[in-house]
């Protein structure tokens, strides 16, 4: 799995895809005082949480079409594994369907010097992949079930539980 998928993991669990494959997902159909979570809404669609970092403040969901978009308090910027750098920007927006995230903007991974959007994710049973354009890679939705942290990612011993920690902002 050279370079560009290592970095492609960390795209994966910057959006946003979920645990047990689903034949036929149903749109969400709901009121306002009953609105589910941006989180319950990729579950919804077959994806795990963990490609949404924490502190999503709400989204807009267009159930006919797919549209979506999903709102943070500012850009959110992390590492992963001490490696993988992941950046979401103050709105993400794409299409959803199921097991597929598409047409998706303000979700980056650093590869080397260099900043490249991700631009879909296509769920295939237990595996995720995730595209830059050029390129792609597969990693289990396993690595996924939970959600990173704005800052910290996954290692965030000590830290404030605030998801949008502004010193960690770009």
């Amino acid at each position: 799995m050279g370079m560009m998928g290592s970095l492609l993991l960390l795209v994966v669990l910057l959006l946003c895809i979920a645990s047990s494959a689903v034949s036929s997902p149903l749109p969400i159909i709901f009121s306002d005082d009953t609105k589910p979570s941006a989180y319950e809404v990729l579950e919804s669609y077959n994806f795990p949480i963990g490609l949404l970092p924490k502190g999503c403040l709400g989204y807009d969901l267009d159930p006919d079409t797919g549209e979506f978009s999903a709102y943070f308090n500012g850009t959110c910027s992390f590492s992963l594994e001490g490696s993988y750098q992941l950046r979401y920007q103050a709105t993400v927006s794409g299409r959803i369907s199921a097991g597929r995230l598409s047409d998706l903007r303000g979700v980056s991974v650093k590869v080397l010097l260099f900043w490249i959007n991700i631009i879909e994710v296509t769920r295939h049973g237990d595996q995720l992949e995730f595209s830059v354009g050029i390129a792609s890679a597969d990693f289990s939705v396993d690595n996924f079930y939970e959600s990173p942290q704005c800052g910290c990612g996954f290692d965030c011993d000590g830290a404030s539980s605030s998801a949008f920690d502004r010193s960690n902002l770009l």
